[in-house]
Parts: structure tokens; C-alpha cells; sequence
């Protein structure tokens, strides 16, 4: 425990506003090797990848028991920082999201992302219940004595193509932050939102260290700490182009061999 504590403000101390943390997300333990050895400072997990990787859709299909068995490997690979994408916390109530995340830090993770929509459709929660969920948590995280970094998670941006986000969004996602930020979360991650001028507006006035996700128009890493982001990740990114390099590679080998 002395070590997982020791990891988990470590991992806090990584989140600087204009310096910000760049997380590769992987999908298992030969993953989270791969980036220590490349230099990486902490360890994030992807729920997208981690499901596909073990046959499953997004969306908390893939078995809690089994997303929590492949967290313990990775933290078992490495001694890097592991924080895990845990969706929607996989669970109907605040309590059994409490559950959740006492798996997880019993697991050796020092972090999650908790995200505020149903994973069956992608509505987005009522703030009030969110900031229950999330409550618990952090209850949950206090109890087990360790600085566990809640990432929590707003897909208002998803609830509109990029092309229609605007200020109105910004407003409500900045309410939302504020009502996690006194909930208890550590982090506000808001994936979907790709226009700087909007990122830079919700950076300044979040109470909590704002999170960017990767996409096609998301603007470079430098331009992000230049607008105060202090947390890039990387998604299913990563996932992806793995299994594309492998289609490509046996492609290769199956045709040499034609």
C-alpha cells in the first residue's frame, strides 16, 4: 500500500496546466512494458481497446471481474503509475459504483475515468446524480487511505457532431466541473472537443485540470499546453493502429508465402 500511495501522488503531481501529461492508452501488460520502456511516466488504459482486445464491444460489456483481473496484470508489469478507465463505473447506484472502485485500488490502481453518460445509449446523466457517483468514489478512495485521481469524464461533447459545438456547451460542461470538482473529482476529461478556442476556454475557467482525448482534429500537443490542457490521452488510438500493422504484417507474410 506504501507503494501504491507513493504511486498515486506521483501520478497527481504529473498533471500540469501548459505541461501536460501524455498518456498512451494501452490495452494489457505487454503494452504497459512497451511504454516504460519508450520513456512513459504513468500507465492508462483504454476501455475501448481493453474490450475489443478481449472480444467484447465498448460499453461495459466486457465482465467487470475480467477488466479487473487485466488491470492487476498491468500494474504487475510495471512500476509506472496504472490509472484504468473504468466507463460508467459499472453500476446502476452510487454504492455499487463505490464497489467499483475499491476493485480497482484493492487492483493496485492509483486512478480512473468515471464517465457522466449510460453506457446502453450515451445520454448524458443528470449533474446531480454524477456528482453522487462520484461522491462515493471519492468516499470509497478516502477510505482505502490513498490519493486516488478521479478523471471524471463529460461526454456532453458527444452529445453534438464537432462542427456544432459552441459556448453553450462550454457553459454547461464548466457547470458540470464544478459540480464534480465539489463532489470530489481530481481531473475533468472532456473527449470529443476538438476547437482550441473552445479547449482554452474550458482549461481557463475548470476548476479542475482539463483532460483532451486525441482525435483526427485535435489540434498538436504543443498547441494544447499552449492553451493550458494538462492531460493528453490517446484513446483507442493506439489500439488501433496496432491491429492495423498486424493486418498489414501477416497480410505480407501470407502473401510471400502464396
Amino acid at each position: 500500500m506504501a507503494d501504491q500511495t507513493r504511486k498515486a501522488e506521483q501520478f497527481r503531481a504529473l498533471h500540469i496546466p501548459g505541461k501536460p501529461l501524455v498518456l498512451f492508452n494501452i490495452w494489457d501488460a505487454g503494452g504497459a512494458r512497451a511504454l516504460a520502456t519508450a520513456g512513459a511516466k504513468a500507465i492508462a488504459t483504454g476501455s475501448w481497446s481493453v474490450a475489443n482486445a478481449n472480444g467484447f464491444a465498448d460499453g461495459e460489456r466486457i465482465p467487470l471481474a475480467l477488466a479487473i483481473d487485466n488491470l492487476r496484470r498491468i500494474v504487475g508489469a510495471t512500476d509506472l503509475p496504472v490509472t484504468i478507465d473504468l466507463e460508467s463505473g459499472y453500476g446502476d447506484t452510487s454504492e455499487v459504483v463505490g464497489e467499483t472502485i475499491g476493485l480497482a485500488i484493492d487492483a493496485g490502481a492509483v486512478g480512473c475515468n468515471l464517465e457522466d453518460s449510460f453506457p446502453a445509449n450515451g445520454r448524458l446523466r443528470e449533474t446531480v446524480d454524477q456528482g453522487d457517483r462520484i461522491r462515493r468514489a471519492r468516499q470509497t478512495a478516502d477510505a482505502a487511505n490513498i490519493r486516488f485521481f478521479i478523471n471524471a469524464r463529460t461526454d456532453i461533447f458527444f452529445q453534438r457532431s464537432p462542427e456544432q459545438h459552441d459556448d453553450a456547451m462550454v457553459v454547461e460542461a464548466i457547470e458540470r466541473a464544478r459540480a464534480y470538482a465539489e463532489a470530489g473529482a481530481d481531473g475533468l476529461f472532456a473527449p470529443g472537443l476538438a476547437d482550441i478556442t473552445l479547449i482554452a476556454r474550458l482549461a481557463e475557467a475548470s476548476p479542475l485540470p482539463l483532460n483532451i482525448m486525441v482525435g483526427d482534429a485535435t489540434p498538436p500537443v504543443r498547441a494544447l499546453a499552449e492553451h493550458g490542457v494538462a492531460r493528453v490521452s490517446h484513446g483507442p488510438r493506439p489500439y488501433l493502429v496496432a491491429m492495423k500493422a498486424l493486418e498489414q504484417a501477416a497480410r505480407a507474410a501470407s502473401a510471400a508465402s502464396a
